[in-house]
């Protein structure tokens, strides 16, 4: 593995632990594609860190349990607001 991609692989999976955000809004961030961030956390970190790759996981687990209620929360606002 190339070392920008190590690096950046830990930089990814370091900042959805602390911040617990959804791997959208981190490639957003990151600027790099929803895939390469998916490819990132669920491939290439269980290669380099089995401990970060487990609490990434976690969090990763919890958003999507939440994706629904995010989901009908957004279609709320949007239609309150026109």
């Amino acid at each position: 593995m190339k070392p920008y991609i190590k690096e950046r692989t830990l930089q990814v999976a370091q900042h959805i632990t602390e911040t617990g955000d959804t791997i959208r809004k981190t490639a957003q961030i990151f600027h790099l594609s929803k895939s390469t961030v998916h490819n990132d956390l669920s491939k290439r970190l269980k290669k380099l860190d089995k401990k970060l790759y487990t609490k990434v996981q976690n969090v990763l687990d919890k958003n999507f349990a939440e994706k629904h209620i995010r989901g009908g929360q957004s279609t709320k606002i949007k239609y309150k607001n026109k």
